[in-house]
């Protein structure tokens, strides 16, 4: 959705909307408007919207009203859910181009831009394989035009507008599926996405991966006929010979389980099973956009899961990157194979100053959980507690679980290092124990079990259903505050 500014409404507007706080209608708007307004018992609460017909300048003028809510803590995400109320009323509506008058609304530059986040990650949506659909369920609404904007809301949007950016690239990714984006074709969307921003991409293919022992990620790529690939790319927007922070995304393009095949039903939601990767490559995106003064590093470990007669079988034991042996108990639990050999690499290749990883990793995180939060497994409080707190602002929530000993001898082999999967309780520990031992010493790491946020069956503030872009604020967020600030 195109978004612009101008000095004042257009004189061609059809659709004029202001934001309204609670139980404070402006004094300034037309009485009939005022009294439909309180005759359909709108209050100005967060996400509410009114709309009615006024002439103004001798024609009929469509004015939406959208509630802001009180002030106070949350302050943000209400306007971002004001902003995407608008949106997705209006979506659909016949109306092309909507009018956001911000005048005398108080709002300060980042406020604006939060409205403006919140409407545009609403209207976003993947129509590419709907060759039917009706005139009337079409998009319409393809620009907003802000007026009355306070000072440095312009600037303080294009921030915003590279993080949306980054966002849409995401669900762009975790939506297509697995027959258009698997390992090599997630690639060279990226490549393409990237072009011209300054960012570095490195690819390793099947025969690197081999030549660096990465016996665990290969290990889950034989069974399918599309060769894995490992990506890697660099943001060098800090000062120079400032180790860069690492996020690692779990990128199996589709996943049948393998040998241990998954249940017909519900196999297809499965091509969202490379969501990590998706989120890492949406934030490497949006941090170029930006031009964040941060070195990061952006890792995506990309293999489909399959069962054909070449592919891993329970019980074979695999050589990981850093030496350690697994036995493979479920070829299901694929995604911490991947990330443990994804994650020697980062060590070894770039020293990082930190590492987050982020996976679709278990289904038990979705029993433990719910939709509403990530689950966060960390062996450091204080990046914990960071990322606790770029969580509360993003709105992409976490929770951290624990580790210790007594769970992580639960995935001790009786004929290799470790085994790849615990007993049946306390599933999403054990996987994150599982990575924990590919963890350098000293190395402030933590793992984001996205399982139950990277797709939703019902729409969500800012997003419809289906993908919701998780992760890529979060890590933006982080990124300002912890890297930038």
């Amino acid at each position: 959705m195109k978004i612009t500014f101008a000095a004042a409404v257009p004189a061609d507007s059809r659709l004029v909307a202001a934001l309204v706080a609670q139980d404070a209608l402006p004094a300034a708007l037309e009485p009939v408007l005022a009294a439909a307004a309180r005759a359909q018992r709108f209050a100005g609460k967060v996400g509410q919207v009114f709309d009615h017909f006024a002439e103004r300048g001798g024609k009929a003028v469509r004015v939406a009203l959208a509630g802001i809510g009180e002030p106070g803590e949350g302050r943000g995400a209400a306007l971002e859910k004001a902003g995407a109320a608008l949106t997705a009323k209006y979506l659909t509506s016949g109306e092309t181009s909507l009018v956001l008058d911000l005048t005398g609304s108080g709002l300060g530059a980042g406020e604006a831009a939060s409205v403006l986040l919140g409407a545009r990650l609403r209207g976003w949506r993947l129509d590419t394989y709907r060759t039917k659909l009706k005139d009337e369920q079409k998009p319409s609404l393809t620009e907003i035009v802000v007026v009355g904007a306070p000072d440095g809301a312009e600037a303080a949007w294009a921030a915003e507008a590279a993080v949306a950016t980054g966002v849409e690239f995401t669900r762009e990714l975790v939506t297509e599926p697995a027959n258009v984006i698997y390992p090599e074709s997630f690639v060279a969307r990226c490549r393409a996405r990237y072009e011209g921003t300054g960012l570095e991409v490195r690819v390793l293919d099947e025969s690197e991966m081999t030549a660096l022992g990465m016996g665990a990620l290969l290990g889950v790529a034989q069974g399918s006929v599309r060769p894995p690939r490992l990506l890697a790319v660099v943001w060098n927007g800090g000062a120079a010979g400032v180790k860069p922070t690492a996020f690692v995304g779990k990128g199996v393009t589709f996943d049948t389980g393998g040998i241990s095949i998954k249940p017909a039903a519900g196999m297809e939601d499965m091509k969202w099973d490379m969501g990590g990767a998706g989120a890492v490559a949406g934030t490497m995106l949006a941090l170029a956009l930006r031009g964040a003064k941060a070195n990061v590093v952006g890792i995506c470990g990309l293999v489909e899961n399959m069962p054909d007669g070449n592919a891993q079988r329970p019980g074979d034991v695999v050589t990981t990157m850093n030496g350690q042996t697994v036995e493979v108990i479920n070829t299901d639990a694929e995604g911490r194979l991947v990330l443990c050999d994804a994650l020697t690499f980062v060590q070894q290749e770039y020293q990082p100053a930190a590492i987050v990883d982020l996976a679709t990793l278990t289904g038990a995180i979705i029993i433990s959980l719910g939709h509403e939060y990530a689950g966060m497994f960390a062996g450091d409080d204080d990046l914990a507690a960071k990322l606790d707190a770029a969580g509360k602002v993003s709105g992409d929530k976490l929770w951290r679980m624990p580790l210790g000993p007594s769970y992580d001898k639960l995935i001790d082999s009786p004929i290799a290092d470790i085994k790849n999967v615990g007993p049946r309780y306390g599933g999403s520990i054990t996987a994150a124990q599982f990575l924990q031992r590919f963890i350098d010493k000293g190395t402030p790491w933590a793992h984001l079990d996205i399982a139950g946020t990277v797709w939703t069956d019902k729409p969500g503030p800012t997003w419809d259903k289906g993908a919701s872009g998780f992760g890529v604020r979060l890590l933006d967020r982080y990124v300002r505050d912890v890297l930038e600030g």
